[in-house]
């Protein structure tokens, strides 16, 4: 079986948004201090006997967030027409971090967004996953 690395990061981001058609509190504006977790694989190693370079990583993400830091999100787009919704600003990291980042070696597996401590979204492109032989996928899925 072939080695696989799993690489992550985390950064962060403050913005606030409103979200269209919620009903409740969360139509009103309000903001958050995000934190964006980014996880790449790797399937084999560099001459140095890395994945990728977290730098390189943490520069990417931190471009993406540097767009979104202290904005109001329904004014930038692609959010001032998609609701700005944690799983939507999710799947804009994913779709960014892997034009930016991926290659024959390295993918972007998921990015996960934090509205707060307790609460988040995992953001994976479902046809990667189902990319994935049955046999890795039922292994990962019962690992303890």
């Amino acid at each position: 079986m072939a080695a696989l690395y799993t690489l992550k990061i985390l950064t962060d981001f403050a913005s606030a948004h409103t979200l269209r058609g919620y009903p409740g509190d969360c139509s009103r504006m309000h903001g958050h201090n995000w934190k964006v977790e980014v996880e790449v694989v790797a399937q084999q190693l560099d001459e140095v006997g890395m994945g990728l370079d977290f730098k390189v990583i943490k520069e990417a993400a931190r471009a993406l967030g540097k767009r979104l830091d202290h904005r109001y999100l329904n004014d930038i787009e692609p959010f001032d027409k998609v609701n700005p919704t944690a799983e939507n600003i999710a799947a804009y990291f994913y779709q960014g971090l892997s034009q930016r980042l991926n290659n024959p070696h390295v993918r972007v597996s998921a990015v996960t967004l934090w509205e707060t401590d307790r609460a988040c979204v995992r953001y994976s492109d479902g046809a990667a996953e189902e990319a994935k032989p049955m046999r890795a996928r039922v292994r990962e899925d019962t690992a303890v």
